[in-house]
């Protein structure tokens, strides 16, 4: 099974995951993401803190290589963006 790597980018930054896990492809890998993604914003929510909008999970290969970009926002609904009162 292949390893996936989920790095956090920010504006100036970049968070390495060493760690990886194993899943059965990309598809699977982008789930896991936006389920993270999910649980950072539930977190963030839970504890009154400021969610930053601007990061996104880099999803890389065990060679490192980039295979995809997933902001964080899209845990959030489509029905609930841009939402106004």
């Amino acid at each position: 099974m292949p390893q996936f790597y989920f790095h956090i980018q920010g504006c100036d930054d970049l968070v390495k995951d060493d760690e990886g896990i194993d899943l059965a492809d990309v598809a699977e890998a982008k789930s896991e993401a936006i389920e993270s993604a999910r649980d950072i914003l539930a977190d963030a929510i839970r504890s009154g803190k400021e969610f930053d909008y601007t990061k996104a999970f880099v999803i890389a290969d065990e060679q490192g290589r980039h295979l995809m970009s997933v902001p964080l926002t899209d845990a959030i609904p489509k029905h609930l963006k841009g939402h106004s009162s």
